[in-house]
């Protein structure tokens, strides 16, 4: 837990709001979305006009995959160019957003099952910047990115998320990023530039996962090894998985669930994305 001795010295933090934040988790797909002018692309600027303006955004990410549990905690948070063999227009990227201290400090505070190391290094990477970029271009509101601790189970990361909800009466947008279904080994690469191709097991896991979801049935997708050898091929490691229980974590009991950019891609992954409340 973080040092309440340090929060204390933050007296303005954000505060309540009439209106519940609603939670995203976004398929981010390819690093190429975050220049694009897609279908996936739009729909996320299309999202940021159908929600509240955030306060903040926070962003679980699956490429910040980390030892312990960590919160951007720098006023402005580097671009992370985390991949390779792109164009040089990706690399040359900057979102030059501010980051909020005070928030990471009370984010921090609020999670009482890790002790929440403030990280000063990391920055975002592309799980995030190339989807924030697209919804607030302006790069005016504060955006910050908790990392998974890869060696806890998924109960875990469900239940520290919990820890997170007071945020959304905060006005903080949580968002999850990775993909329910993602297989990079089994990519059909002739096929990345046509949406909607995806195997069988591709398109049934990626369809159980909605059900499941819809149903409010969460133990199964927390349990997921249990779902079967669709299961198995759809999340052959689990860090792009794991953002999708943080998002479920922090739904409340009223809140409706839709989906969006409900498609797969090259075979092996899937775009689909869910909205909470």
């Amino acid at each position: 837990m973080a040092n309440l001795s340090t929060f204390n010295k933050f007296t303005d933090g954000l505060k309540e709001q009439e209106q519940l934040m609603p939670v995203l988790f976004i398929g981010h797909g390819s690093p190429m979305n975050g220049i694009e002018d897609n279908e996936f692309s739009q729909r996320w600027t299309q999202m940021a006009k159908e929600i509240p303006t955030p306060a903040a955004v926070l962003v679980i990410s699956a490429h910040w995959f980390s030892k312990g549990t960590h919160i951007t905690a720098m006023d402005f948070p580097k671009t992370i160019h985390d991949f390779g063999g792109f164009p040089q227009a990706l690399f040359d990227v900057q979102y030059p957003v501010p980051g909020n201290p005070a928030l990471a400090i009370e984010t921090a505070s609020l999670i009482h099952s890790a002790n929440v190391t403030l990280d000063h290094d990391w920055g975002l990477d592309h799980g995030t910047w190339t989807i924030v970029r697209h919804m607030y271009p302006e790069a005016k509101i504060p955006v910050l990115q908790l990392s998974i601790d890869y060696t806890k189970a998924p109960q875990y990361h469900f239940d520290l998320a919990k820890e997170l909800y007071t945020l959304r009466k905060k006005g903080v947008l949580i968002i999850g990023s990775g993909n329910m279904v993602h297989n990079l080994g089994m990519v059909l690469w002739d096929k990345i530039n046509e949406p909607g191709f995806g195997y069988d097991w591709a398109l049934k896991m990626n369809q159980t996962f909605k059900q499941l979801i819809t149903n409010g049935d969460y133990k199964p997708l927390i349990n997921y090894e249990s779902l079967g050898t669709e299961s198995k091929l759809a999340i052959p490691t689990p860090e792009h998985y794991l953002p999708l229980l943080y998002s479920l974590g922090v739904k409340g009991s009223n809140d409706i669930i839709s989906f969006f950019n409900d498609k797969a891609m090259a075979g092996s992954l899937t775009m689909t994305s869910v909205k909470i409340g």
